[in-house]
């Protein structure tokens, strides 16, 4: 592990030690480490293409809006290929919050989730996106077919 060191002015100092306190870091080093990554990741997701993601998405949206519930289920249909798994529960009578796991370019992962997230009816849509880099093709013997295993990229 490689070791640099920085200098803080006082009031950003005590800043920092105050936020990481109320986050809950052990030192200052695990949250500068959890910056820098989040950062990179925020840089490396501003890239113009070739990043492969997981993502959440997730908004709550009103069923008794005209054929919402059907537009949003023909979207995730048409992309049957991002789409792992979707959860929908009922807040009210009203309201619903689905969360849907994703996973694909993250282009046309943040795509669907726009499109999404602006049809008249849905409220709070959020996306959780995380870079994601291949890890192993391998088989797990039989005659199982070879895949692919997904790590988070650092």
């Amino acid at each position: 592990m490689e070791r640099f060191t920085i200098s803080l002015d006082d009031h950003l100092a005590a800043a920092f030690d105050q936020w990481t306190a109320q986050r809950g870091y052990a030192n200052r080093s695990e949250a500068v480490r959890d910056l820098l990554r989040a950062e990179l990741e925020r840089s490396r997701q501003a890239a113009p293409q070739g990043l492969h993601c997981v993502a959440c998405l997730s908004y709550v949206y009103n069923h008794h809006e005209r054929d919402l519930g059907e537009r949003l289920t023909a979207m995730h249909h048409a992309h049957h290929d991002l789409t792992l798994a979707t959860t929908h529960v009922h807040l009210d009578h009203e309201h619903c919050l689905e969360t849907v796991l994703l996973r694909g370019p993250a282009e046309v992962v943040r795509s669907l989730a726009d499109a999404v997230c602006v049809e008249r009816g849905v409220h709070h849509g959020h996306l959780n996106l995380i870079g994601v880099e291949p890890h192993d093709h391998h088989h797990h013997g039989g005659d199982a077919e070879p895949h692919l295993h997904l790590k988070p990229a650092n």
